[in-house]
Parts: C-alpha cells; sequence; structure tokens
C-alpha cells in the first residue's frame, strides 16, 4: 500500500545540485523553504517594533544638536581669531 505522501505533489524548485525539491507543495505550489510564508515579526512583539532612529522628532533632535555645535564651532573659531 502507498503512502498518501508518495503521490501528493512535490515542491518542484531546483536545488544546488539541480534536482527537484523532494519537499512536500503547499497550497501555492512551494515547499516552505522555497516560497512559504514569511516569518517576518509577529504583530504586537517587542522585534516588531522600530527603534525610533529615523522619527521625525529624532531627525528634528538631531538637527537641532548639529546646528548648536556648529555655533559653537563658530564660537570658538572667533575667540580663537582674536588678538
Amino acid at each position: 500500500m502507498q503512502s498518501p505522501h508518495s503521490s501528493a505533489r512535490r515542491c518542484g524548485a531546483r536545488t544546488r545540485a539541480g534536482t527537484p525539491c523532494p519537499a512536500l507543495a503547499m497550497a501555492n505550489g512551494r515547499c516552505r523553504m522555497h516560497g512559504g510564508r514569511s516569518t517576518g515579526p509577529s504583530k504586537g512583539r517587542q522585534n516588531a517594533l522600530k527603534h525610533g532612529h529615523f522619527t521625525a522628532a529624532e531627525k528634528a533632535r538631531r538637527r537641532g544638536i548639529q546646528a548648536l555645535v556648529r555655533r559653537m564651532r563658530a564660537l570658538t573659531a572667533a575667540l580663537d581669531a582674536e588678538p
């Protein structure tokens, strides 16, 4: 008697050796390794949150610090230039 897995549809993607992938295909026609669902971050999980480095508030804060540094350098240069 044959196993139900022996007659199931196969993935069909090519392996590095050039042979067809022997894994069972999912509904999309590929196996979990060659086109399965994404393993991205789960909703509401900590690893899915942005770090905030590129938020508008953070960009504005960095621009303010850069402007302050430029003013301080200009003031230092002006004080060094005085006799």
